[in-house]
């Protein structure tokens, strides 16, 4: 993560982002108030500076990609944030989806796989603004025991099943949002909500495509 200006041009590049999104359908006005405070350029190499804030994936670092606004949002949305929420992120990442679920006020518990990725969390520029989050390096498909229940639980790569550990860390009547594997190029987003008795309310939305949610994690 990098330290950059944050300039008028910048939040008019924000704005006009924020008003596609409400065209795309994301009707959330703390979602979409929360994309259209936080820098996407930080988050990206200034190459990608002029154009970050496009709606579109970019690469970042252990052969990654930031996902494009719109699945950000699309995911958030669903998760229904409140004030106070302990999520738990299931992929780290460039920590830009991180810092929308922050923003929200929510209590971010963020799991990476990758060491690379993981190691560019010291370098967080807004730990003063949020220091709830909590950065760890693991496997995702393990969670966080140690802090569980959580009161929702964001997968952002494609899961080849519903991890069970981490649906034992859901809370009752918590959510999960997690893209299923219906392929190799597509996943079904799904919003499981936990029942009493340990099942979940199953709902269906939009297809996307995702990299592929791996088990252990990597030392490089």
């Amino acid at each position: 993560m990098r330290k950059s200006e944050d300039k008028y041009l910048h939040k008019g590049l924000r704005n006009q982002l924020v008003k596609l999104l409400v065209e795309k359908g994301i009707t959330d006005n703390n979602v979409l108030a929360a994309i259209g405070s936080i820098p996407r350029h930080f988050f990206l190499d200034s190459a990608f500076e002029r154009i970050a804030y496009e709606d579109r994936a970019f690469p970042i670092a252990a052969d990654q990609t930031i996902s494009q606004p719109y699945t950000v949002a699309y995911q958030t949305q669903l998760l229904q944030i409140k004030e106070g929420d302990k999520v738990l992120e299931i992929g780290t990442g460039s920590m830009y989806q991180t810092t929308v679920l922050a923003a929200m006020g929510a209590d971010v518990y963020t799991i990476e796989r990758q060491k690379q990725l993981f190691d560019q969390t010291t370098q967080y520029l807004f730990k003063d603004q949020y220091p709830k989050i909590r950065f760890f390096f693991g496997d995702g498909f393990e969670g966080q025991a140690e802090f569980a229940p959580y009161d929702k639980i964001l997968i952002t790569a494609a899961a080849p099943k519903i991890p069970e550990k981490l649906w034992d860390q859901l809370k009752v009547g918590g959510m999960m949002v997690i893209p299923l594997d219906e392929s190799e190029e597509v996943q079904r987003m799904l919003r499981l909500t936990k029942k009493k008795d340990g099942t979940s309310k199953q709902e269906s939305f939009d297809e996307f495509s995702f990299v592929p949610m791996l088990k252990g994690k990597t030392q490089k």
